[in-house]
């Protein structure tokens, strides 16, 4: 089995993400092969929460142009997943 942390890279900061923890659903960035019964799992094992549904996404990387050589780069591709707590459940992290 993978290590928690390994699957759990960052925790997503934004207005929709804080909109959505008055909810009780909290958004994390995580590895992408990992699967919702190890997110699941990992979530639970660090912040020792009971976690009742997560969904993933998958997101294409913005293609970019160079400004001085008109060369196309690509953003990488990433992975959401929204993680909804059992109520009762926090993650301290995100509160201020």
């Amino acid at each position: 089995m993978k290590d928690p942390r390994d699957i759990i890279l960052k925790p997503i900061v934004s207005e929709k993400s804080y909109a959505l923890i008055e909810q009780g659903v909290y958004t994390f960035e995580v590895d992408p092969t990992a699967t919702k019964p190890e997110i699941h799992d990992a979530v639970e094992a660090i912040w020792g929460v009971k976690v009742t549904k997560v969904n993933t996404m998958n997101r294409k990387g913005k293609v970019r142009r160079s400004r001085g050589t008109n060369r196309l780069g690509a953003r990488k591709d990433t992975k959401r997943a929204l993680v909804t707590l059992a109520s009762g459940n926090e993650i301290p992290l995100f509160e201020s």
